[in-house]
């Protein structure tokens, strides 16, 4: 008889955790270029292993473009407003620096001539978490920048990616 009430314990404590999962923490940006113009959309999943961007981008200039997520919430044209590179460890810029990267170093997207692209990119050194040293959320915000030219993934501090042409602050 013990047997049933520890099973419906078990059972709904599962079914408790899986829901509690199904509620992650999630930010948004909402992506323009220097004109105002709508071109795109990022969406922030908080997982176990940092965090999902979800991109979906319109009318994109085609070509490979980098992309960062910037130190400071803040978009206005030319998209200076926004900061460096997220870099709240003080690391090197790119991938290929021996002593590690921004934590706002993400890899180079490649726009089709439609303009029109749909990537998901994990960061693992970056979090939703308010009040962690590494959080997006801190006292200036950030915002996800999009460059008019390639990262070179070594070239410090901005990997010599040129103009910034597409902004979106990151929002809860």
């Amino acid at each position: 008889m013990r047997f049933v009430p520890v099973m419906c314990g078990l059972v709904a404590a599962t079914v408790l955790s899986f829901a509690a999962g199904a509620h992650a923490q999630t930010a948004k940006a909402a992506l323009k270029d220097a004109t105002g113009k709508d071109v795109g959309t990022v969406q922030l999943i908080q997982t176990p292993h940092g965090v999902l961007l979800r991109m979906s981008l319109k009318g994109v200039p085609a070509g490979e473009r980098a992309f960062h997520i910037h130190a400071v919430g803040k978009c206005e044209p030319p998209f200076t407003s926004a900061g460096g590179h997220f870099n709240p460890a003080g690391k090197k810029h790119g991938v290929e620096a021996k002593e590690g990267s921004h934590a706002g170093d993400m890899p180079n997207l490649f726009v089709p001539a439609n303009g029109e692209l749909t990537v998901d990119v994990v960061n693992h050194m970056i979090t939703l978490a308010k009040g962690q040293p590494n959080s997006v959320f801190d006292a200036d915000g950030s915002a996800i920048v999009i460059h008019a030219g390639p990262d070179d993934y070594k070239s410090d501090p901005t990997g010599n990616a040129g103009d910034r042409i597409v902004c979106g602050v990151i929002t809860e």
